[in-house]
Order: structure tokens, then C-alpha cells, then sequence
């Protein structure tokens, strides 16, 4: 047992959904969690950690899977690990372990109508890794579908989802030995990082039906009274708009409202005043606070893609996202918003998403971020 797992059995590890965690307890755990894994990490690229030290793995035939055909493929090695757990499917043994997998498989294709399970590997109480899939995408973060691996752990059962536990030591190794397993064999890059914590997910609950489902909850958007915007008069949209693209403004980027609200203004005054433009180039823009900035609203045109500005919402993320991709909150800020401007008749609900370097000869909306828009809904290269 290498000395940092010992450092993780005692963590603690939380359910993840756990409403009475604070932002500041969440992104402690992060953090922990992060420097863990860096290590993992370190230790392959010194030799320390090889395939002998993975733990027994489970093959789908083994575990009893339905045979699927999915078609698309992940682009190997992936830059994003998720970790995920798997609430209330307590399994200590190959036997039950195989069961609760059918079980879970079975929801998430015939329940789901998804191609098959939501994971790429699955790490038991029992210390065992269960090959679920190998080179396909799974559907189980919004966002990070595509470029990300995604290992989840059955655990906890119901009757000890409490502050304090933490899997088993032998799931905490076998975890350890699939995300050595994963770099040695090319699938998951060296330098790999982990995005977010995932909250938990109760997979064996099923969706609300279409006809029943909720319009999304609009995110909170900082208006232009608030961030000091200058006054303009700019040509109307013609709405609904069809289309939605994502830009980033490149430059500087911002995390705290103080520093955003600057910045907002800065764009604005760099619009006005270097490019002649009615007004900052952008509808919306996002802040990696996870907050939305008014810049010329729902009804005004921005000046953010030739052609298109009269019937393209614009959203821009403020900074430069080329290497590195959006935070979480920044990304759903905007998914929200998106789903929003359907939801209030702003945008047509058959509406095309695209990156503005996929309509106009330009580097924005950045590679990492292009390659995360693309996983999302009505997008048309």
C-alpha cells in the first residue's frame, strides 16, 4: 500500500451529494483530492507504479453484459479524469457485484434509451475493477463526455452514506491501480486532470418523461446597471434566434465579480473604442466565477460574428481557452443560460450551436473549449 492511499483512507470521503456541505468544505476536498491523484501521476512517470499493480479486473463477459453497439469512439489519450460514486449499490463480492452492473446497465439503456452504461470502469468493495466501456464515451458529465474518463465507485451502500466513510482499502487500490492501468496503455494522458467533483446521482431513479419535464431554472445574470455598462444604441435581434455561438474574448480571464465586472467594462470600452462598434461584441459574456454578464442583452445585437449578429445569440467566455478549457461552474453557467433562451422564446427550440471559428476564420472560441462545446446538444460543425 503506497503512503499516500493511507493518507486517503482517512479523508473521509463524503457522499458527494451531500446537501450540507459549503462551497468552501467542497472545494477543500478538491483540492486533497487533486494533490492524491497528482501523485498517482508522478509515480508512473518514475516506473514506481506498473500493470502488476492493478487489482483483479472483471471483464464484461465475466460480469454478465448486454452486447452493444456504440459508435462513437473516444480520441485517445483523454487530458480529464472524473471520479464518480454510485449510491446505494453495496456489493462486497464478484457474484453481487455482476448483479447490481446488470442491473445498472439495464436501467441506463432501456430506462435511458443511452447506448449503454454512463461509466468507463467500475471499482467494487470487493477491490475489483469491472470493465464496462472501453474506448466509447460515456453519458456521465455533462460537458466532459467526450474528452474525459470516468471511473465510478459502488459505494456507499444507503445505511453509511454519512460524513466520515470512505471506501474500502481495497477499492481505494484498486481505484489506484486503474488510473495507473489507464496511462500505462494510453488512455488517459500522464498529465491528466480532474475537473470537478461530481455530486451523486441516484442512477436507479428514471427521468421525468418529455411531456413532464421542468424548464430549466434560469442562471443569475449581472446586468448592465451593475457592471457600469456606458450607454449605446445598437440594432435590434431579430428574434427567436436560430443560432447560439460560443466565442472566447481571449486575453485575461476573471474569478471573482470585482475582477469580472472590470473586466466586462474593459471589453466594452475595448469594443467602442478600438473597433468602433455600437457596443461590446457579445450577448452574453461568462465569468469563471460561473456568473453571466449582460453585455447587449436578449434583444440587442452584438457585433461578435459578420453575418450572423442580427440572428445568433453570442456567448463569450472571458479569457483565453485554448490550452485550457472553462471551469465547471463557467460551463454550466452557460448550458443553463442556453436552455433558459429556449424556455422564454429567445431562441428557436431547433436552434444550431457552433463555435464562432466554425462560421468565421479565427482561433476563438480556443481548442479546449471548441472540443467541449462540441459534446453538447444541437451542435453543427
Amino acid at each position: 500500500m503506497l503512503p499516500w492511499l493511507l493518507v486517503f483512507s482517512v479523508l473521509g470521503l463524503r457522499a458527494w451529494g451531500d446537501s450540507s456541505w459549503n462551497a468552501t468544505q467542497t472545494k477543500d476536498l478538491s483540492e486533497r483530492l487533486q494533490y492524491l491523484f497528482d501523485n498517482v501521476s508522478q509515480l508512473i512517470e518514475k516506473g514506481k507504479l506498473g500493470l502488476s499493480d492493478v487489482c483483479t479486473m472483471v471483464s464484461r463477459k465475466e460480469w454478465g453484459a448486454e452486447t452493444v453497439d456504440c459508435s462513437t469512439h473516444l480520441t485517445m489519450p483523454v487530458d480529464f479524469l472524473v471520479i464518480h460514486h454510485i449510491p446505494r449499490l453495496e456489493c462486497h463480492d464478484q457474484i453481487v457485484c455482476s448483479q447490481r452492473l446488470r442491473e445498472l446497465q439495464a436501467h441506463h439503456i432501456h430506462n435511458n434509451s443511452w447506448c449503454d452504461v454512463a461509466y468507463n470502469f467500475w471499482v467494487g468493495d470487493d477491490g475489483k475493477v469491472y470493465e464496462v466501456l472501453l474506448n466509447s464515451p460515456g453519458l456521465h458529465t455533462q460537458g466532459y463526455r467526450n474528452i474525459s474518463l470516468a471511473f465510478a465507485f459502488l459505494w456507499p451502500p444507503k445505511k453509511i452514506s454519512l460524513p466520515g466513510h470512505s471506501p474500502k482499502l481495497a477499492a481505494l487500490s484498486a481505484m489506484e491501480g486503474l488510473i495507473s492501468y489507464a496511462v500505462q496503455k494510453g488512455h488517459l494522458s500522464s498529465r491528466y486532470s480532474q475537473p470537478l467533483l461530481v455530486k451523486e446521482e441516484n442512477c436507479l431513479v428514471s427521468p421525468q418523461k418529455e411531456g413532464s419535464k421542468k424548464a430549466t431554472a434560469c442562471p443569475s445574470v449581472v446586468m448592465r446597471s451593475d457592471w457600469e455598462a456606458r450607454e449605446s444604441h445598437c440594432a435590434k435581434m431579430n428574434l427567436p434566434s436560430k443560432y447560439v455561438i460560443i466565442s472566447h474574448t481571449s486575453g485575461r480571464t476573471c474569478n471573482v465579480s470585482d475582477m469580472c465586472r472590470r473586466l466586462v467594462r474593459d471589453i466594452q470600452s475595448h469594443f467602442m473604442d478600438r473597433l468602433d462598434s455600437c457596443d461590446t461584441g457579445y450577448n452574453f459574456l461568462v465569468g469563471q466565477d460561473g456568473v453571466i454578464y449582460e453585455g447587449t442583452g436578449w434583444n440587442v445585437q452584438g457585433s461578435h460574428t459578420a453575418g450572423y449578429n442580427d440572428i445568433a445569440l453570442g456567448i463569450a467566455f472571458m479569457g483565453t481557452f485554448t490550452g485550457t478549457a472553462p471551469n465547471a461552474a463557467a460551463l454550466e453557467a452557460a448550458q443553463s443560460l442556453i436552455q433558459c433562451a429556449v424556455d422564454k422564446g429567445y431562441l428557436t427550440p431547433n436552434y444550431l450551436l457552433v463555435g464562432q471559428s466554425d462560421v468565421e476564420n479565427t482561433l476563438s472560441p480556443g481548442k479546449a473549449l471548441y472540443n467541449i462545446v462540441k459534446t453538447w446538444p444541437h451542435f453543427k460543425h
